[in-house]
């Protein structure tokens, strides 16, 4: 018998975190709830780090996106970079040029 993973909502993860907040310790909860204190503890660092977007979506949502829009960041500069480059070899080459034809 295959078990599938329990999904918890957004707001179930909001108030089992707001519990650990009034005071509640991770064992407590995770017994009450009867979810494994790791879970509660990547929730509460998960809302930390991403504040209101987190638990977002299935679940990976805004992560991926905040990965998609990091990486194209990486882009951009990468392409700004190149650019530069490409100019300053240029201008190398025509400096190279004037000296061989003195």
């Amino acid at each position: 018998m295959v078990t599938r993973p329990r999904r918890f909502s957004r707001e179930f993860k909001l108030q089992v975190i707001r519990e650990l907040d009034l005071g509640k310790s991770l064992a407590q909860a995770g017994r009450e709830h009867r979810i494994h204190p790791n879970v509660i503890f990547k929730w509460r660092k998960e809302l930390e780090q991403y504040g209101g977007k987190a638990f977002a979506g299935q679940g990976k949502t805004y992560k991926t996106e905040a990965r998609v829009a990091e990486l194209e960041r990486m882009v951009g500069q990468l392409a700004m970079e190149n650019a530069f480059l490409k100019k300053l070899l240029g201008q190398l080459n025509v400096t190279k040029k004037e000296e061989r034809e003195n």
